[in-house]
């Protein structure tokens, strides 16, 4: 999974296509996970319906790798192995996920509007997509939080200890020693100065995960309302078709009924005719 972080513009395993799109470029700022509407597409795509679902589960997988990365960071946080680069190599992952996070927000609206007019396999694979979209959001955007919390506890404690070695060097009886340890100090504060511009940056980095899935559970509600409305135009043209099946059973009945009264009187006429000339001819022989 680190692989599909670290080489976001590798190609897809099997069909749909050329390569993925880079979504883990950088980014100066947490981006605003956007849902403009999507373009109205005449047509299903089978095609873009391919393209954009591998899209979607390469970001989901990555974004997943990159969960598991800042789960190891945060076991290191105040601990003897946390190095003095940590800060920003989390805030470099983040960076990358977001922009994955904001992408693949986009591409499931895109795969939503082109879904409409694909079957009900295609839906469901939609409202799979969409699941996993959230569940790995939600972890992730759960352990942005936990990191900003411990690395804001440790610079807290940091800021303690500065405090204290700062009264401490305060009642110093030699200058030149207190002129050392204020210059030391200085130095401390401009660290933990720059470990704090840090720590406020990872806490700008995270995502408000509820503000997407509110609105990616509005598409699939949406998406539930049209099947139930397909569903219901199913079975009304099937009832459409039966009532259209009996009223053409009736028409043929009554057509064959009058044929046959035609017939009868037909050969009534026949038969009267026959009679009347049978008169006629009796009554000229006579």
């Amino acid at each position: 999974m680190s692989q599909a972080l670290n080489n976001p513009g590798g190609g897809s395993s099997g069909g749909g296509g050329g390569p993925h799109r880079d979504y883990g470029a950088m980014a100066d700022s947490t981006p605003e996970v956007s849902f403009a509407a999507a373009g109205g597409s005449s047509g299903f795509s089978p095609t873009e319906f391919m393209s954009l679902s591998e899209d979607i589960g390469h970001n989901i997988t990555a974004i997943h790798s990159s969960t598991k990365q800042l789960e190891k960071q945060l076991k290191l946080i105040g601990t003897p192995k946390e190095l003095p680069n940590m800060r920003e190599k989390v805030h470099t992952i983040n960076t990358k996920c977001n922009a994955r996070v904001q992408t693949t927000s986009q591409d499931l609206q895109r795969l939503q509007a082109v879904v409409r007019h694909g079957d009900r396999q295609q839906k469901l694979q939609l409202e799979k997509l969409t699941r996993e979209f959230h569940g790995v959001v939600e972890k992730y955007s759960n352990l942005q939080r936990r990191i900003s919390s411990a690395m804001r506890q440790t610079l807290q404690q940091a800021q303690q200890f500065t405090d204290q070695d700062v009264e401490a060097n305060a009642r110093a009886e030699l200058l030149h020693q207190q002129r050392l340890e204020q210059a030391h100090l200085q130095q401390e504060h401009d660290m933990l100065d720059d470990r704090r511009r840090q720590v406020e940056q990872i806490e700008s980095d995270i995502i408000d995960v509820n503000q997407i899935m509110t609105k990616l559970s509005g598409l699939v509600h949406e998406q539930g309302q049209q099947m139930d409305f397909i569903e219901n135009s199913i079975e009304q043209t099937a009832a459409n078709v039966e009532d259209g099946t009996s009223e053409l059973a009736k028409a043929a009945r009554s057509r064959q009924s009058y044929r046959r009264k035609i017939l009868i009187l037909l050969v009534i006429a026949v038969i009267i005719g026959l009679i009347v000339t049978g008169v006629i001819v009796a009554k000229l022989n006579s």
